[in-house]
């Protein structure tokens, strides 16, 4: 859990996941959403989608999961829906967006198929029922209301208290740090949101880079020099522009209290 009981900082550890085709702008790229389903649940587990257009269904379908999409209400309630039917046999579900089989992108180490000793069944029924006291891992963009400081608010506290009855223990909680479209991004102190998760009874676990930047070997290229930036301003023609790239996303990773991860 915590390095120091309660506050940050806790384990960073770097993802490598580099976005191809349409996703190129979106905050959860097909990669990530991937990832985020193969290290956090296991073939049978219930994931719970908010994110925006739900972009782990078919991480979740192609992985044996249970999906359950997620919405707030104009009034900041959280609504979780009905579990995602399976697709039919030959269904293309977005072509190359996403391998069949998730160890090919990430290798054996965050699979395990295998049974779970001392573990109750975390299926939900496969007509839709119930995932409270059963989910794995539920999923959300940060913020939950990029317009409206009180209502991200309002929406924390659905959310928290939601989870709180969702999540199975060990379960978790991934808050995935997107930037609105046309804003620059800037250091953010998440202190308010690690003590509200902790006054939910939620544990901050982890923070996680998701990189999507090229990459030299095991170095990330992200310092330009004066005369790369010169170089540029001359191809383009500009006198003067602000270049700003936004190579990853942060992700805020919290866990009920009273289990143990699985590993």
């Amino acid at each position: 859990m915590d390095l120091v009981p309660g506050d940050p900082p806790v384990p960073i550890t770097v993802w490598r996941t580099a976005r191809s085709g349409g996703d190129q702008h979106a905050t959860v790229s097909a990669r990530l959403a991937y990832r985020l389903v193969a290290a956090y649940s296991r073939p049978g587990d219930t994931v719970v989608d908010l994110t925006d257009a739900h972009v782990l269904d078919s991480a979740c379908l192609r992985g044996g999961r249970g999906h359950h999409p997620a919405w707030f209400t104009t009034a900041s309630a959280l609504v979780v829906g009905r579990r995602t039917p399976e697709r039919p046999a030959g269904h293309d579900d977005g072509g190359d967006d996403g391998p069949h089989d998730v160890r090919d992108w990430f290798g054996d180490d965050l699979t395990d198929p295998g049974p779970l000793p001392d573990d109750a069944p975390s299926v939900c029924p496969g007509d839709g029922g119930d995932p409270q006291g059963r989910t794995s891992l539920v999923v959300a963009t940060w913020p939950l209301d990029a317009a409206d400081g009180a209502a991200n608010r309002a929406r924390l506290g659905r959310l928290l208290a939601a989870c709180t009855r969702l999540l199975r223990p060990g379960g978790c909680l991934v808050l995935v740090v997107g930037v609105p479209a046309g804003a620059v991004a800037t250091p953010e102190d998440f202190t308010p949101v690690v003590d509200a998760a902790a006054g939910s009874g939620l544990g901050y676990l982890q923070h996680i880079v998701a990189v999507a930047a090229d990459t030299d070997g095991d170095r990330f290229t992200y310092h330009a020099t004066d005369e790369e930036l010169l170089s540029l301003a001359r191809a383009t023609g500009a006198d003067e522009f602000l270049l700003h790239l936004r190579v990853h996303a942060d992700l805020l990773v919290f866990t009920r209290r009273g289990g143990e991860r699985r590993g």
